[in-house]
């Protein structure tokens, strides 16, 4: 290529990496402006502290977020306890341990499983797993945060195992070659050299995982039962993504309640940036750039 090339190639570069900046600011910006003011009018502690959402009460309408704030947390923190060590183990069996034909027929139905619609996955759950739950468990409804944890694992695991399955493929053989040589078994090299030394494609396996999980809604929204109850586990509860789907559409345009509703986008948003950035601090204090 020639420099004249070369610049033109730099030029598209900066500008695509200048427009995903500029939409992200402009993205921050809407957030801000629209989700502020309605916190500001509720109450940031009786915002997010409260433990009543009612929105359609005329009379006396309440909007506390805590019970939907909790059960997103506990609905993506029980996903990634599940998926993220099967993921991880998938992927690692993918890239160094499997026949040739097995792990192209696993990735076969990795992609496959990735491909399914989240409509699909909330279908399933509900026709499937929420009768299962209610007759083995003995509950009167099947729809329940393990429900929500149970479906959003099986959502995230594929690009898990994708990225996490690309990032030690990366790795440089003579990691590996230089541990045997020290007589480190497969499993020693595997779990204590080459899966640190692809930390940071792992991280990114993992931050984009939790993020699907904290941002799916119509999934979860056919499985949660989606009643405002601070969340357990065999209990029905509204997730922050399926409140702002189920009432954005029955909210007057520029009430308190529609302002409400943007301020959970506000704090969905503030949540996903939270963790991606205790996952980079955590990856960072383990020694790794």
């Amino acid at each position: 290529m020639s420099r004249a090339g070369e610049r033109a190639a730099q030029a598209v570069f900066f500008l695509c990496a200048l427009a995903a900046a500029a939409l992200l600011l402009l993205l921050t910006a809407f957030f801000l402006s629209s989700g502020l003011p309605a916190i500001r009018e509720i109450g940031l502690k009786e915002f997010l502290l409260g433990r009543v959402w009612d929105s359609a009460n005329r009379a006396a309408p309440q909007f506390g977020i805590l019970p939907l704030l909790l059960a997103s947390i506990y609905g993506a923190a029980g996903a990634a306890a599940l998926a993220v060590p099967l993921g991880l183990l998938t992927a690692l069996f993918l890239a160094k341990a499997a026949p040739k034909g097995v792990a192209a027929c696993v990735r076969q139905l990795v992609r496959l499983l990735a491909g399914v619609p989240s409509v699909v996955c909330g279908l399933v759950g509900m026709t499937v797993l929420i009768p299962f739950l209610r007759e083995r468990l003995g509950l009167p409804a099947g729809d329940s945060l393990l429900a929500v944890v149970l479906v959003l694992a099986v959502m995230i695991l594929p690009p898990v195992v994708e990225l996490a399955e690309d990032a030690l493929a990366a790795v440089p053989a003579a990691y590996e070659e230089a541990s045997f040589a020290l007589g480190a078994t497969e499993a020693e090299t595997w779990f204590q050299v080459t899966l640190p030394a692809a930390g940071s494609g792992v991280l990114a396996a993992v931050a984009l995982g939790i993020g699907r999980a904290v941002g799916e809604a119509m999934a979860v929204l056919m499985v949660a039962g989606n009643v405002a109850n601070m969340p357990t586990l065999l209990g029905s509860v509204r997730l922050l993504t399926t409140g702002i789907a189920m009432e954005l559409g029955y909210a007057a345009a520029g009430s308190l309640r529609q302002r409400a509703l943007l301020s959970i986008g506000l704090v969905l948003f503030v949540l996903v940036v939270l963790m991606n950035a205790l996952l980079h601090l955590a990856h960072r204090k383990g020694g790794r750039p």
